[in-house]
């Protein structure tokens, strides 16, 4: 098949990509020119592992192109997806507007008949608006008699880290579309990557519109759930560990997203909770779980700096503390709503000055903490210049250098034996026989 994509993101990047990679013809549509020329170059604008190699492959077979041009793409697609960034408003609904601007561009350009998908994370009805907007630019246009397109619904899945194998091998593929003749479309693209038997399922577009929003929040929900676990385990003297354990292995409930940590961030858990209390809010609906699930990580994200504060005064003029790990998860550089930004922001006001590494997300982290007074984080050039001279290490991403460090050389280069985990990395038992102050999550408060 032909295919467009709007976007050139996460989402839209690794889509494209894997729609190539499958043998169609992908045109991948940004209307920034610098990133779409690095493109070209073969200079990926995001880490992703494996999107790199694939992306290359592609694009020199002649099956990936990028462009900004909507006129060399558009009319030759018989699919067009829209991948762009919906951020949240200061109420916490979601943008639309480049959702919009991107069906009117591809409306002046259709040449016959066209599927406009909505890919990117969108509230529900926005569909509709979508399908209004299309039909009022060819409305406007003296060639497109008898021009046709449905508007599809088709939200996706992705984990930043893993995001090439999840849309090669997904777990379902959900596309909401009002007519048999667009759905016979998409389930004949989609059955390509779902030879592993996993479903794919049709519905109606606001089901699957809803659907993405109620399993990011399902998903936070079992974080905030267990952070909260967490707390009640350090007041009482439980660990956290062994209480994922004990109900994970429950066959209804499961392992997975009950880690105990400083909180969850990244492009879509944050945004996708508050657009559905949001869109609750203006269906007069009040979504208290989800409120309550975005209150609980709020909180969480300033479990060490407060942990610090208990330990060293509110005044931190004078302290220095090694951090690993910027971005919001490992094997991505996203920094979107990462902890280590709290983490940051709660320390240096207070006074303390910040040495930090990360393996990928220095040049997004510059970004996202450019509000940061100059001199109060450094960006360190390996894991072990971080910690020369620091009061203390505090642990904010699980990237796999940082599972098992060199323990010695750490208490070697520390002013003291102090560690702040995070993401609970390290057994508290064998850091007391280290001589290392542990301070974990849920797992005893030292």
């Amino acid at each position: 098949m032909n295919i467009s994509i709007v976007g050139t993101g996460y989402v839209g990047l690794v889509s494209g990509t894997c729609f190539s990679e499958m043998g169609n013809h992908v045109w991948c549509i940004d209307i920034d020119q610098k990133k779409i020329d690095s493109l070209k170059a073969g200079k990926i604008p995001i880490y992703e592992p494996g999107l790199e190699a694939m992306v290359l492959r592609n694009h020199k077979d002649g099956r990936l192109e990028f462009t900004t041009d909507y006129a060399e793409a558009v009319p030759s697609s018989d699919i067009c997806f829209i991948a762009v960034g919906t951020p949240p408003g200061e109420d916490g609904s979601a943008d639309t507007r480049y959702v919009l601007a991107a069906a009117e561009s591809i409306a002046r350009h259709m040449a016959g008949y066209t599927i406009v998908v909505d890919k990117s994370n969108v509230p529900v009805g926005t569909s509709e608006k979508v399908r209004a907007a299309v039909r009022r630019v060819l409305d406007g246009r003296a060639d497109a008699q008898g021009i046709e397109f449905d508007v599809v619904s088709n939200p996706e899945f992705l984990k930043e880290g893993v995001a090439v194998n999840d849309f090669m091998r997904p777990d379902r593929v959900v596309i909401g579309a009002d007519n048999a003749r667009a759905e016979a479309v998409m389930r004949q693209l989609y059955e390509q990557f779902t030879l592993n038997e996993h479903p794919i399922i049709c519905t109606d577009i606001k089901s699957a519109e809803i659907i993405k929003y109620a399993a990011n929040a399902m998903l936070a929900t079992r974080i905030s759930f267990m952070n909260e676990i967490a707390k009640l385990c350090d007041k009482v003297g439980g660990d956290v560990r062994a209480v994922r354990q004990g109900i994970g292995t429950d066959s209804r409930i499961g392992m997975s997203f009950l880690h105990a940590s400083c909180g969850y961030g990244g492009s879509c858990f944050p945004k996708d909770v508050k657009e559905l209390i949001s869109v609750g809010r203006r269906n007069g609906i009040q979504m208290r779980i989800a409120t309550a699930v975005e209150d609980v990580n709020n909180d969480q994200k300033r479990v060490l700096p407060e942990r610090i504060v208990a330990k060293y005064g509110e005044d931190l003029h004078g302290r220095t503390f090694a951090l690993w790990g910027l971005s919001f998860k490992p094997e991505t550089d996203d920094m979107r709503e990462a902890p280590s930004i709290t983490v940051v922001e709660e320390l240096t006001k207070r006074g303390a000055r910040i040495k930090s590494y990360d393996p990928e997300a220095y040049e997004m982290a510059k970004h996202y903490l450019a509000h940061i007074p100059e001199g109060a984080i450094t960006y360190e050039k390996d894991m072990w210049s971080a910690l020369d001279g620091a009061d203390a290490l505090i642990l904010v991403t699980e990237w796999k250098q940082f599972r098992s460090p060199d323990f010695a050389k750490i208490k070697s280069l520390l002013r003291e034996p102090v560690i702040y985990d995070g993401r609970n990395q390290y057994d508290p038992k064998q850091m007391k026989e280290k001589g290392i102050e542990l301070h974990c999550i849920g797992r005893g408060l030292v």
